[in-house]
């Protein structure tokens, strides 16, 4: 599809996200395209910008993205741009809204399509959704409605959130934007699994043994404590990131490559997760806070933390299902803040086979995801110069000239957004299942908080608390990336 017709509004356009992911990503498009002749984009926010100023940030914010700037052609795109000074709460501003809606719709033959982008701060997204129903600010084209994470704080505010969005928009009209299934390693475990014999035919709980999910930061909460705070890893990471890539790697195999027939098996997967109890999650979980290195002062020391917090700045765990190819496969996860490196990377164990080499070790495949893009298969070979055998990597890497063909998470997915391909975003029947796990684990550890004065510690540059090596169901079993 190319110079799709629309009017995109973002609430929230004078705001970090927007300068850094959402303007680059629409310039790529347009550079594409994509869009082209027939499109305007309404930033709006509280503070009293002009269009003209917008302008000139969607230039400086294209510049500093771009590696061949080109000025006339930033300018040509950053001419759709328009601003709107606006007040979720006030019913004015959104009549005024309307209005500069209708304007560059007709100015640009945008034919009523619709393109609502919530980039701010989620305690508005019902406010903003619910004003856009009862001032009809809906367009006579598509509708469509994108939301940032998180969705909620927990299963009761997601449900309450969802029935204010539903007023305005249906089901297959909200694109729940999560940025990791726009990443290309997270687009390739679909490809992976289903089109190589040699992974589709071991893909099942009757070789693979476990398989493992760390997304790691290696920096702490830096000035965010206030917002951690309300939030911490669990709800930040597992609830969104972590959870997308579980369901692609456990899901059954769908009958079609489609978003309806994707979001039907990730459904059946989901139906049977196992939510854990109070005594699984004693046994097979961990949680902790970072201590203070030579950069950043630990955790309760940072600001807006409070000095006796309980939020954790790191958590591990396990996530296991009763149905599809893994059924009852332990999937673990761990995810902080101040570890050893950033990464993102899963490693999927397989079970140890008899043979007549007592030295073999177990093969694993592992897919980094960031900062490379690599997937390897970790296999037996023999050694050269002396008796026994010795691990290989068989590696499949990009290439430098393939790493710059790849498009930002944002990129991609904001393209999805304009054909209406729903594939890599998330259904609302996945992530109330998701809450309910995560609201278990939460519901427990506020038991478990009764008596504890202060979370396990665990120091800066390390993967997490030392309880996190023993979580797993066997003794043999430990994390591949250490």
């Amino acid at each position: 599809m190319k110079n799709i017709p629309v009017v995109m509004i973002i609430f929230g356009g004078s705001g970090d996200l927007a300068h850094r992911k959402l303007y680059p990503a629409l310039f790529n498009l347009y550079q594409k395209g994509l869009i082209h002749d027939h499109f305007a984009v309404i930033g709006t926010a509280r503070r009293p910008w002009s269009h003209e100023y917008l302008q000139e940030q969607v230039v400086e914010a294209v510049k500093e993205s771009c590696d061949n700037f080109d000025e006339k052609e930033a300018k040509e795109f950053a001419s759709h741009f328009y601003y709107q000074s606006h007040d979720v709460t006030d019913i004015g501003h959104y009549i005024a809204l309307k209005e500069l809606a209708a304007k560059l719709d007709e100015k640009y033959q945008a034919e009523g399509n619709r393109i609502f982008y919530m980039a701010m701060a989620p305690r508005f997204f019902g406010t903003i959704a619910t004003h856009i129903n009862d001032q009809k600010l809906l367009g006579s084209g598509f509708n469509r409605l994108v939301i940032e994470k998180p969705f909620g704080h927990d299963l009761a505010s997601a449900e309450k959130l969802n029935r204010e969005i539903g007023e305005s928009f249906d089901e297959e009209s909200v694109y729940r934007i999560d940025h990791y299934l726009g990443k290309e390693m997270v687009q390739n475990i679909m490809p992976l699994r289903m089109t190589n014999p040699i992974v589709k035919n071991i893909w099942n709980n009757d070789y693979i043994a476990n398989m493992q999910v760390t997304l790691a930061e290696s920096l702490g909460v830096g000035t965010r404590g206030g917002y951690y705070e309300t939030s911490g890893a669990l709800r930040d990471m597992v609830q969104n990131h972590i959870f997308q890539i579980i369901t692609l790697l456990a899901m059954p195999e769908p009958k079609g490559v489609d978003s309806d027939h994707i979001h039907q098996a990730k459904k059946e997967l989901l139906d049977s997760l196992v939510i854990p109890t109070p005594e699984m999650v004693k046994r097979h979980f961990s949680r902790g806070q970072y201590l203070a290195d030579d950069n950043e002062v630990e955790y309760l020391k940072a600001d807006q933390v409070a000095p006796d917090s309980k939020v954790e700045t790191f958590v591990a765990g396990e996530v296991k299902f009763k149905k599809g190819p893994v059924a009852d496969v332990p999937i673990y996860f761990r995810t902080g803040k101040k570890m050893k490196d950033k990464v993102s990377r899963i490693d999927i164990v397989l079970h140890h086979m008899n043979n007549l080499y007592d030295s073999a070790h177990s093969n694993n495949i592992s897919i980094i995801i960031d900062p490379i893009s690599e997937i390897y298969f970790t296999i037996n070979g023999k050694k050269i110069t002396s008796e026994g055998l010795k691990r290989e990597n068989l590696s499949y890497k990009f290439s430098k000239e393939e790493m710059e063909q790849v498009p930002d998470g944002y990129e991609r997915l904001l393209h999805d957004v304009f054909v209406a391909d729903r594939t890599n975003f998330t259904h609302w029947s996945e992530l109330k299942q998701y809450w309910k796990f995560v609201d278990a684990v939460e519901d427990a550890w506020q038991d478990e908080n009764k008596d504890v004065k202060q979370l396990e510690q665990y120091p800066s540059g390390k993967f997490g608390t030392e309880s996190s090596n023993h979580i797993f169901e066997k003794d043999s079993e430990n994390w591949i990336y250490r």
